[in-house]
């Protein structure tokens, strides 16, 4: 089957379906805090396709890889930085493997964990990174990229410009905001999603939207936001299974999957076109929102 672009498939009216949380399915799965996930890709394939398969199976049409933090930046911390190449590969085939024909494979590039502002990395040494690793993606079979759970917007778009120049991929682009004391949204660097959005967009983005932050609470204003600024251009929303609480020395994310199902008719009321979850959702919490998106159809 020709999945087409993604795209291509919002335009005809589709409310597509993305995966939930890795890092916490990998740990789930027997991944210790200080290890690198993405070496996983090539030490415990199995147990990463497991993940993806688990998405696929309950209703996901987009999954994405397990290379978050498959970045030179991020990989030099565990000394894998001369393994890219290798480990962003061999996510990627992980992910379209399970994803078969009928499913968008959406390569998942996150923050370097460096910022302009410290003086310690310039735009130039991020387009560069993430032109490597794009690359990388590229070659294992993805059929996107999305450039995820960022704050800074100087990164995000030598970020969106690496691989708008360097691939032919669709881009999507979401950041991450919380709430202010007066009731607004901004990233952890005070970018708002008005501006996040509509930055990515004349960078070369595709999509854009937001994942990860404190949970599902005020996602609809984060939508209704970016739709005054950028009426026609899909939005994706990731959020988190609330707020965690330490419950026996273990983070537990207290939303149900009925809960954040709840969620969904009013996020596609307010323009959401791809909904999926970040933290804390599980398999379980992807195949009741796929039961909601269905029900709204």
């Amino acid at each position: 089957m020709n999945r087409g672009k993604i795209t291509d498939a919002l335009k005809s009216g589709r409310i597509l379906v993305a995966d939930g949380a890795w890092g916490t399915a990998l740990q789930s799965r027997g991944l210790k805090g200080g290890e690198s996930p993405e070496l996983w890709n090539t030490e415990h394939p199995e147990l990463v396709l497991e993940v993806a398969a688990s998405y696929i199976k309950a209703g996901s049409n987009i999954i994405e890889t397990n290379t978050f933090g498959g970045n030179r930046y991020k990989l030099e911390h565990f000394g894998l930085g001369n393994r890219v190449l290798e480990l962003n590969k061999a996510g990627v085939k992980i992910s379209r493997e399970a994803a078969g024909e009928e499913n968008w494979v959406i390569a998942s590039m996150g923050p370097t964990g460096r910022m302009t502002l410290m003086g310690d990395v310039s735009e130039e040494d991020f387009y560069d990174v993430y032109k490597e690793q794009a690359e990388a993606l590229v070659q294992g079979g993805a059929d996107a990229i999305v450039i995820e759970t960022m704050s800074a917007l100087d990164e995000a778009i030598s970020a969106v410009k690496a691989v708008k120049e360097n691939t032919d991929l669709e881009i999507i682009c979401t950041f991450t905001f919380e709430p202010t004391l007066q009731g607004e949204f901004k990233t952890m660097m005070g970018v708002s999603p008005a501006e996040a959005a509509a930055a990515a967009v004349d960078a070369g983005a595709d999509i854009v939207g937001a994942n990860c932050g404190k949970g599902y609470n005020g996602m609809k204003q984060i939508i209704d936001e970016i739709r005054t600024v950028l009426p026609d251009v899909p939005i994706i929303i990731q959020a988190n299974a609330g707020l965690p609480e330490l419950i026996n020395g273990e983070s537990v994310f207290p939303a149900t999957p009925q809960e954040m199902a709840d969620q969904n008719s009013l996020w596609i009321e307010a323009g959401a076109n791809i909904i999926g979850g970040c933290c804390g959702t599980t398999d379980k919490h992807i195949s009741a929102i796929r039961n909601a998106v269905e029900s709204a159809e």
